[in-house]
């Protein structure tokens, strides 16, 4: 399980609005190259989302179901494609008198499969060492006013 954590200058219904926007998401996650809804409509449990992410052996496109959708708090997911299908969950929690935001990432790199079950762990390393950089870039961008 990877999880991390970052403290953002805005406040949560403002990271949260922010992330919620999946099409932007390619904005500060470096190895996503596209994130497009499938679903209509706003954000929701049931949602589905398809994303092109470089991974080794080159770009693979994942399909991202919503499976909890609590504004401004907390959006869970899985994806139901690939040999490694991620179960996460990001958590956006108000500090000091909620003018800043804690965003929190858990990411759970699941292997399915032979092939999935023997990646799982380089995956999991992968994510462990891509997360805290994408954090970065999150935290950079909003407080810059995205």
């Amino acid at each position: 399980m990877v999880v991390n954590s970052v403290e953002i200058a805005r406040r949560p219904e403002e990271v949260f609005a922010y992330v919620d926007q999946v099409d932007r998401h390619p904005e500060w996650q470096e190895k996503l190259v596209s994130a497009k809804r499938q679903t209509e409509g706003p954000l929701r449990v049931g949602s589905r989302i398809d994303q092109v992410r470089r991974v080794p052996g080159g770009p693979r496109e994942f399909t991202i179901e919503v499976t909890e959708h609590d504004p401004p708090s907390k959006i869970s997911w899985r994806a139901l494609n690939g040999p490694v299908r991620p179960v996460g969950t990001v958590t956006v929690e108000p500090l000091a008198d909620g003018s800043r935001s804690r965003f929190t990432v858990q990411i759970d790199m699941r292997g399915h499969g032979l092939l999935g079950k023997l990646i799982a762990s380089l995956a999991s390393r992968d994510v462990a060492k891509q997360v805290p950089k994408d954090h970065a870039r999150l935290k950079e961008l909003l407080e810059r006013g995205a």
